[in-house]
């Protein structure tokens, strides 16, 4: 029987887990007046805190970040799907931007495979998709991993031997000043994400 962990936005209702590729999806989708093309969430709140470290071992923390554009995403190494498009796909966005830009912008991947996803295993997962160096991929204890899970609402579905059968698979787009400003499903363009750069990066 499959264990399932899953926490839901009160206004975006993330979508049910299905395999390694569930999305989240909208109950409010649209663009809004602001212009961002993600779905947007309302209320926008407070970004909640991450604290962990990358795959190199350095202490990462979301709020260290203040004043760029931020895009954070769960993912895993042995994903055989929707995770490697995701990361591909940010990684894209971000060689797409021009350079005053691509500084304002931090990309944060945090796993939801704290037992197999291994710094090695990162580095070569990263490196396979012209990411390294692109973004962050941070790793932690369950422990650890398992309040930060629920306070973004990131669904994981556990299997036989705690392998991962699914997950939330959306980026979240947070604003200069912190603030969770619009969703991304596991099919966006790096067009979507070059476009909301600057407005996340103003606001």
């Amino acid at each position: 029987m499959r264990r399932i962990l899953c926490w839901c936005w009160p206004i975006l209702a993330v979508a049910a887990l299905s395999g390694c590729g569930a999305s989240g999806g909208a109950a409010s989708a649209a663009v809004s007046s602001s212009g961002l093309q993600g779905l947007i969430l309302k209320p926008t709140k407070l970004a909640p805190p991450i604290a962990l470290h990358d795959f190199r071992g350095r202490p990462v923390a979301l709020h260290q970040f203040r004043g760029k554009a931020v895009l954070v995403t769960f993912v895993y190494v042995h994903c055989p799907d929707v995770c490697p498009l995701i990361v591909a796909a940010l990684a894209s966005a971000q060689r797409q931007l021009s350079r005053s830009w691509a500084r304002r912008v931090q990309i944060l991947a945090v796993t939801v495979d704290p037992r197999r996803d291994t710094p090695a295993d990162v580095r070569s997962f990263l490196a396979a998709r012209d990411a390294l160096g692109r973004m962050d991929y941070l790793l932690g204890s369950v422990r650890q991993l398992l309040p930060v899970w629920k306070a973004w609402q990131v669904g994981v579905t556990l299997g036989p031997g705690k392998a991962i059968a699914g997950h939330s698979a959306i980026v979240y787009g947070i604003t200069a000043s912190g603030r969770m400003a619009d969703v991304y499903p596991s099919n966006f363009s790096p067009a979507q994400i070059v476009h909301d750069v600057p407005l996340l990066a103003r606001s």
